[in-house]
C-alpha cells in the first residue's frame, strides 16, 4: 500500500520541507513509498494528491491533536475523491508518550535550564477533545520534568502563549521556557518565538521519535485491517 502523509500546510518553506523530511525518513523506515498532502494553505491537497496514486492508500495525519482537520476536513476531502473504500486512515499522533522524547531533545537544544518555568505552547483549536489532547501531553512533560506545565496557544484558545510566559514571571519565575508542541516551522512558531520567553524549543520535526510514532500508525492501521479481513 502506498502512504499518503497528510500534514496542515504552510506557506512557510521550512515548514514543507519538514513535511518532506518526514515522508522521507518514514518511507525509509518502512520501506515504503510516501507521498505528501496538505490539508490547508498549500497544495498538493488530498484529493489532488489521491488522483495520483494507484490504490490502496493508507492515508496517516501527522498532526498533534485530532481536532477539525483530521475528525471532518480530511475525511470529507477523500469522501469527495469517490475512493474512500481504498483509503485507510490512520490515527493522529496525539498526546502519545513515544513523543516525550522529541519535546525533551528539542528543549536541551534550545539551552532549558533545571529552574526554568516551562509552558507548553500548541497550535490552539476550538475542539475541546483536540484542547485536551495537549493537555494531557503537558502533563506527562510536567511528569517527566518534575514540575508544572501549563498549556498555550498560538491561536484560536486561551491564554495565549505571551500572556502565560507574563503570568510565569508575574509568580516569580526566573526564566520561562516553551516546550513547542508542533510539527514545523511556521506562522505559529513565529509567534511562539515573540512571545518574550528566555528559551524556545524548536518544533519537533522529523525526530527519531516522530518518525517512528507516524510509521507505528501506518502499521497499526494496516494490522487492524488485516485482522479485521
Amino acid at each position: 500500500m502506498t502512504i499518503l502523509l497528510v500534514a496542515h500546510g504552510t506557506r512557510h518553506p521550512a515548514g514543507a520541507r519538514t513535511a518532506d523530511l518526514l515522508a522521507e525518513r518514514v518511507a525509509d523506515r518502512l520501506g515504503r513509498t510516501v507521498r505528501v498532502a496538505y490539508a490547508d494553505v498549500r497544495g498538493p491537497r488530498v484529493a489532488e494528491a489521491l488522483e495520483h496514486l494507484p490504490g490502496p492508500v493508507t492515508l496517516v495525519p501527522a498532526f498533534l491533536a485530532s481536532g477539525y482537520h483530521v475528525r471532518v476536513d480530511v475525511p470529507a476531502q477523500v469522501e469527495r475523491t469517490g475512493r474512500h473504500r481504498d483509503v485507510l486512515a490512520a490515527g493522529a499522533l496525539g498526546a502519545d508518550p513515544a513523543l516525550l522524547p522529541a519535546l525533551a531533545d528539542r528543549l536541551a537544544e534550545a539551552g532549558v535550564r533545571e529552574g526554568d518555568a516551562v509552558v507548553l505552547a500548541a497550535a490552539g483549536s476550538s475542539d475541546p477533545a483536540a484542547r485536551a489532547e495537549s493537555h494531557a501531553m503537558a502533563r506527562r512533560l510536567g511528569r517527566l520534568l518534575r514540575r508544572p506545565v501549563p498549556v498555550a496557544w498560538a491561536a484560536t484558545a486561551r491564554p495565549s502563549v505571551a500572556r502565560e510566559v507574563a503570568r510565569l514571571r508575574a509568580a516569580g519565575a526566573r526564566r520561562v521556557a516553551v516546550a513547542t508542541w508542533l510539527l514545523a516551522p511556521g506562522l505559529f512558531a513565529d509567534r511562539l518565538r515573540a512571545a518574550g520567553a528566555d528559551a524556545v524549543a524548536a518544533p519537533l520535526g522529523a525526530h527519531p521519535s516522530v518518525v517512528a510514532a507516524l510509521a507505528d500508525r501506518v502499521l497499526s492501521a494496516e494490522g487492524a485491517l488485516r485482522e479485521a479481513g
